[in-house]
């Protein structure tokens, strides 16, 4: 289905990170985040984080080798993005060299990557979780490398998977990323799926920052 010129008019791009934005900032100051940009975790407590984003690239990163053939999803995988590679190596830093035999996703990990599994057997799906993880770790995730090296000291193994190779600067990425959801042959109801979906990615990223507050006893955000 084509694209109209009144689509056209109105930036896809720029409506999904509008239509997103609440509930980004709501991840963003999730009690868990919270805490680890004000110093109250140790770096086992930013390692339980590591592991579970293991868990969710790895689905993630499934997701993009199959979609490499399709029309659409084909145009947002990126090899210059995966992340397993760097992670791999950060638990291996972090978790120890059996770190693989000693790593659990969290119930809410589970259902995160269940729901990338399901979501991406259509495109929009899964450019709706690339997106929401991707340019975030690309952008906003830069200030929790800054404070892993800063704070534990750390310049390689164990900040590893925020650094990015990208051929370029990373605003020139985000620009040539936000220009392909633009141009994709989303209808408007295709779209308004594509934003649902990418809601819904953040809730379940949310859910997994609940539950690891939860497991490192922090309480709630308000207290």
């Amino acid at each position: 289905m084509s694209v109209t010129t009144d689509l056209d008019a109105h930036p896809f791009s720029k409506q999904l990170r509008a239509s997103t934005w609440t509930v980004h900032q709501k991840a963003n100051h999730s009690r868990y985040m919270s805490a680890l940009f004000g110093g109250e975790l140790p770096l086992s407590g930013y390692a339980r984080l590591a592991v579970q984003y293991y868990f969710i690239y790895q689905a993630i990163e499934r997701a993009s080798d199959a979609m490499t053939g399709d029309a659409v999803g084909g145009e947002f995988v990126f090899d210059e993005l995966r992340r397993l590679p760097a992670l791999e190596r950060d638990l291996a830093h972090l978790v120890g060299p059996g770190w693989r035999h000693e790593i659990r996703p969290l119930p809410a990990t589970a259902a995160y990557t269940a729901r990338i599994t399901e979501a991406s057997g259509w495109a929009g799906g899964y450019v709706a979780h690339h997106y929401t993880r991707y340019l975030g770790d690309i952008a906003g995730g830069q200030a929790i490398r800054r404070l892993l090296e800063k704070t534990f000291d750390l310049t390689g193994a164990g900040t590893l998977f925020y650094h990015f190779d990208l051929n370029g600067s990373a605003p020139a990425f985000r620009d040539n990323y936000r220009a392909k959801l633009d141009q994709a042959p989303w209808s408007e109801q295709e779209r308004s799926r594509v934003i649902g979906e990418s809601r819904i990615a953040f809730e379940h990223n949310i859910a997994v920052f609940d539950e690891l507050a939860a497991e490192l006893e922090l309480g709630s955000a308000t207290e």
